[in-house]
């Protein structure tokens, strides 16, 4: 390595010793000569940097925006989610009431009974319209209940068909 290291420094006297022969005109000329070029490839080179760096924060820009969309979209979808489940417990709070209030009129009805035909008459009637009242109420409940899951997952799918857009496009030069 040390020979390595007197062999350039030799060459480098070599070069001094020339230009200082040459005059000062000379010396002058050289290094004009090697400036130039040098002057090109640090502007080329500030330009690419320049250029990588805008990309870079352009990139960072809009992993951000993209971000702070899906942010909004969870919220969104959230907010939806709690709004339709105070609904859903709403609807169900009013089906419970109303099967309270026809078993109690079914049981004011039945301590009237004089009889016993009279009782399983009331209590035949009191069962069918029970269950055609669940059937209806629970088929409301379960219609509630999809329309709930749907609206809570558009903003959700409406962000995952950005992602896909955006992943589908070419990254911009």
């Amino acid at each position: 390595m040390a020979v390595v290291s007197e062999a350039k420094l030799a060459d480098v006297k070599k070069l001094v010793n020339e230009a200082a022969a040459a005059g000062p005109a000379k010396v002058q000329k050289i290094v004009q000569d090697s400036a130039a070029p040098a002057r090109a490839t640090m502007e080329k080179t500030m330009e690419q940097a320049t250029k990588a760096t805008e990309g870079m924060m352009k990139a960072a820009e809009q992993a951000t925006e993209f971000s702070r969309g899906n942010a909004e979209a969870m919220a969104k979808a959230a907010q939806v989610y709690m709004t339709g489940v105070q609904d859903l417990s709403k609807q169900t709070l009013a089906m419970m009431q109303g099967f309270s209030e026809h078993a109690i009129a079914s049981a004011r009805a039945l301590s009237t009974v004089k009889s016993l035909k009279e009782a399983t008459e009331i209590q035949t009637s009191f069962a069918r319209t029970a269950m055609e009242k669940a059937v209806t109420e629970t088929t409301k409940l379960q219609e509630a209940s999809l329309k709930l899951a749907e609206a809570t997952f558009a903003p959700l799918t409406a962000r995952m068909q950005v992602a896909v857009e955006t992943m589908s496009k070419p990254l911009a030069a």
